[in-house]
């Protein structure tokens, strides 16, 4: 695959990062180089900017309102994002949702949710997870009992990212529980402002309230909110997480992750006085995983050129998720690591981290809570031992 960008690749390239310059504000670019939360607003003025621009979509099909972009624009696209400090779209609507809904909806659904979905109106989260079905998804036990024309659903969802601020949830729902268990799943759309639903806080290890605990207590649902045929969920379900492992590679965040870490590691000293990407170990480290993520960019080149030529993202999807993780975590811990004692100071309380400020670098200040966050990227979207075992019969035939 030839990667040297031709010259109109060149010029898009100038035109995306005219825009960032035009559109990203200071402010936001400061909280993503110090990996501090964005607040709902920042993402939702993200998307509705894309949006006036005509680019809310770039991987929806031109009909309803993509882009019109090849591969390898929304590559440039997403590693000029990345690298500019622009946020990432939120992916529960635009690249999770959204293509269930393109491919298996109703026209009726297409036409009110496809909208509101690219033009910043709706936010979306994912009812997926459960207590007891996690990798296992089809045990999962939420029901929904038909009840004229509305579907009654009863159950819990967990680790659902971002539900407190959601308007919509798509969710796997339990209709035939006398079936086996793929085959009695289907897939509802639910207005999370619906009576009967409750959501609750899941704090993690860095303090941070990401995820949360979905209840459902007979919540009234319009049967028209199904997607596609009852009982056949498990189907659009696979079809949805073969774009999300995709999605998880991050590529573009990983190479600008890669760059400040390199930054850093020149910029800090050691224990002998020299700059840290002197210390041999951290060389190899640092050699090593540049390798492997210029690897996956190419591998990830090759799998979204396919989009459209394919009914679904098939197994390679599965490594991109597998290598994208690993390599997200091996970042994030080496820059934590070349932190040294400093990176225990997130967790110091407010007395405490006051105490050392005077020789803290504040510029970092976020990264040790930041390995701790990125080490859910090898379970979400099915983890990786789940991974390894679909590569493993589908593609090596064990």
């Amino acid at each position: 695959m030839d990667l040297n960008l031709t010259q109109e690749q060149l010029a898009f390239r100038d035109e995306v990062r005219a825009f960032l310059e035009k559109t990203v504000s200071d402010e936001v670019r400061r909280k993503i180089f110090m990996n501090e939360p964005l607040s709902p607003e920042d993402r939702i003025e993200w998307q509705k900017a894309l949006y006036a621009q005509g680019w809310g979509a770039p991987s929806w099909p031109v009909e309803y309102g993509g882009t019109g972009w090849d591969a390898v624009q929304r590559h440039i696209f997403d590693e000029e994002c990345a690298r500019y400090g622009a946020p990432e779209q939120l992916a529960f609507g635009i690249k999770m949702v959204a293509p269930v809904i393109q491919k298996y909806a109703s026209q009726e659904q297409k036409d009110f949710f496809l909208p509101r979905i690219i033009s910043g109106q709706d936010w979306w989260c994912q009812g997926y997870s459960e207590p007891g079905a996690g990798s296992d998804l089809a045990s999962l036990k939420t029901s929904a009992v038909r009840d004229g024309d509305y579907y009654v659903v009863n159950g819990q969802k967990t680790w659902t990212t971002l539900a407190q601020f959601a308007d919509w949830i798509f969710c796997l729902v339990r209709t035939d529980p006398t079936a086996k268990k793929q085959e009695g799943i289907s897939f509802l759309l639910i207005d999370m402002k619906t009576p009967g639903i409750t959501v609750r806080p899941i704090i993690m290890l860095d303090d941070g309230h990401e995820i949360n605990e979905v209840w459902f207590e007979n919540v009234r649902v319009p049967a028209k909110n199904l997607v596609g045929e009852e009982n056949k969920g498990w189907t659009y379900a696979k079809f949805l997480l073969g774009h999300e492992r995709t999605g998880i590679a991050r590529v573009g965040r990983s190479k600008a992750a890669l760059a400040r870490l390199k930054e850093m590691l020149a910029n800090r000293t050691g224990n002998d006085g020299k700059p840290l990407i002197e210390d041999v170990r951290f060389r190899d480290r640092v050699a090593a995983v540049e390798l492997e993520l210029q690897a996956l960019e190419i591998t990830n080149l090759k799998l979204v050129s396919t989009e459209g030529k394919q009914h679904n993202p098939g197994p390679e999807a599965s490594i991109l998720k597998v290598k994208g993780s690993e390599i997200q975590q091996t970042l994030a811990e080496l820059a934590s690591q070349a932190l040294g004692p400093y990176g225990v100071a997130h967790l110091l309380d407010s007395d405490e981290h006051d105490n050392i400020s005077s020789a803290f670098p504040t510029d970092f200040e976020h990264l040790t809570g930041y390995s701790f966050n990125v080490r859910k990227t090898t379970i979400y979207g099915g983890s990786s031992e789940v991974q390894k075992g679909i590569i493993t019969r589908t593609m090596l035939g064990l």
